[in-house]
């Protein structure tokens, strides 16, 4: 009988005296290209909510082979991840875009003078066409500028990453000799210059090599207080990369699935090495030993990004979704289930 009461007294405590406790964590990993982004989003979370978010900055090809071998919660990408890509889950995976962001063109020179480039330039540098500083293709698009005799030094992305995508994806679209030689990927094989990892990786080197100029994610170049090129973009204007030209870019249409590629836009003052970056996760959210507690807890989050979140993208040099995009990824995350079901939150 004592034993009875005994194991009656402990079932009590458990279920009714102890508090709830929600998932220990959401683990993420991917993108390093709005990493400052969400490291700030993830920490207001968990100051809101007490709910911890671990997200591991290890590039967009690494967040896509974490999310495909479902050792997390969710991937962050700056590429969207293609056909070829999503055919590897049998599981439906949803992209949903959480800020904008743009790719610069930093450089190092001596007094750092402010610069004018255009995409079939970018492209022959990295290319290695155009070997020195004081290039005559370089000095006709810089009227006034005094440039040195100094080698050009490529500064790239070792590891898979979504900053390559788009850095790439941009010059495929326009430079044919790009596209024939180099593509569009998040890995390339570099023909010139040299490899650093991350965007962290890529702002140290160029800030400390004089002579390099690299691709890097526009909050990198501010923090480290590298210079950046002004681009010339497809209305023929060369525009200064600010939050306002990474805004405009956006104004095209907007696939249902978000997917799409936004660089080289057609605005008249967009700045034309922009993008989405996105999360990526399953749309069941039952799958190996994943609970609903946790698909709850994803789904919360998710909303807070696109929601509140928003506020920290423009001191981060990141810009908030337009109106249109955070409706299109409200209804995504609304396509969450649960063993079929609707994943519903308090």
């Amino acid at each position: 009988m004592r034993i009875l009461c005994l194991a009656v007294f402990l079932f009590f405590v458990s279920f009714v005296l102890i508090p709830s406790v929600s998932a220990s964590e959401l683990l993420g990993a991917g993108a390093t290209f709005p990493y400052p982004f969400y490291s700030k989003v993830f920490k207001s979370y968990n100051e809101k909510t007490g709910e911890r978010i671990n997200y591991q900055a290890i590039g967009s090809g690494g967040g896509i082979r974490q999310l495909l071998s479902k050792t997390v919660d969710f991937g962050a990408t700056d590429a969207f991840m293609k056909k070829d890509e999503l055919k590897q889950s049998k599981e439906e995976i949803i992209h949903i875009p959480t800020c904008m962001g743009a790719v610069s063109i930093a450089y190092n020179l001596p007094s750092n003078p402010g610069i004018k480039l255009s995409g079939k330039l970018i492209s022959e540098i990295f290319l290695g066409n155009i070997k020195k500083w004081n290039d005559p293709k370089i000095i006709k698009l810089n009227p006034g500028v005094k440039f040195p005799s100094l080698k050009i030094i490529p500064v790239y992305r070792s590891d898979g990453s979504g900053t390559t995508f788009i850095f790439s994806d941009y010059l495929s679209k326009v430079s044919e000799e790009w596209k024939k030689k180099m593509g569009a990927a998040k890995v390339l094989k570099w023909r010139s210059g040299i490899g650093a990892k991350g965007n962290a990786g890529v702002a140290g080197t160029i800030k400390n090599l004089p002579g390099s100029i690299g691709y890097i994610e526009f909050v990198y170049a501010k923090s480290n207080k590298i210079p950046v090129a002004k681009i010339k973009n497809s209305s023929g204007k060369f525009i200064l990369l600010s939050i306002d030209t990474i805004s405009l870019a956006a104004n095209t249409s907007i696939p249902s699935d978000t997917r799409v590629s936004i660089t080289n836009t057609k605005a008249e003052n967009g700045y034309p090495i922009s993008s989405f970056t996105w999360l990526i996760f399953y749309k069941e959210q039952k799958y190996s030993d994943h609970k609903l507690l946790q698909a709850v807890s994803l789904k919360k989050l998710l909303y807070y990004i696109i929601g509140e979140g928003q506020k920290f993208a423009p001191n981060l040099y990141y810009a908030p979704l337009p109106e249109n995009v955070r409706k299109l990824s409200h209804k995504l995350i609304d396509k969450m289930t649960y063993n079929g079901k609707a994943v519903a939150i308090n």
